[in-house]
């Protein structure tokens, strides 16, 4: 996959995360974007982990849950992070 489509996966990833979390995510499409890339990468390293496949096929279902996947623990991570006390 080019690096044009990580960016065009990433930007949809981050998105459906984000539709599928309730809840206010601020951010518009940069952060969204930011957040589907390194949710990408970070589904791909724990699917490539744990023998699930990887993330080098556009078109793959694999590659669209593993990037939602990580998009969405990337998410909670963050939640956690930011947290109001």
């Amino acid at each position: 996959m080019g690096f044009f489509g990580f960016l065009l996966l990433g930007l949809i990833a981050g998105a459906i995360a984000k539709a599928i979390l309730p809840g206010k995510q601020g951010g518009g499409w940069f952060s969204t974007l930011i957040l589907g890339v390194v949710g990408a990468l970070l589904g791909g390293w724990i699917g490539s982990l744990l023998g699930l496949g990887s993330i080098d096929e556009f078109f793959s279902i694999g590659t669209w849950l593993l990037a939602i996947g990580g998009s969405l623990i990337v998410i909670l991570l963050w939640r956690l992070i930011t947290r109001k006390k």
